[in-house]
């Protein structure tokens, strides 16, 4: 397993992690992260961490060639 490949899971795991949260705080009121760290500096890099890995998906998900792409009319 080679480091951007690291790099993705570890991403995804975060965005499915923050996903998770912010279902539950819509749905029942619960941050299931402050509940976890309170409300200390660790909440915020915790954030900060899940908001970096979304936009380094997007950039992936922007950038990976796609069927469409390579197929030239």
């Amino acid at each position: 397993m080679d480091t951007s490949e690291t790099l993705y899971w570890i991403a995804l795991i975060l965005v499915v992690i923050g996903g998770i949260n912010w279902g539950l705080v819509g749905l029942f009121d619960f941050n299931l992260v402050t509940a976890i760290f309170g409300t200390s500096i660790i909440t915020t890099i915790i954030y900060v961490l899940v908001a970096l890995a979304a936009l380094y998906l997007i950039i992936v998900a922007a950038t990976r060639p796609t069927r469409a792409r390579e197929v030239r009319v």
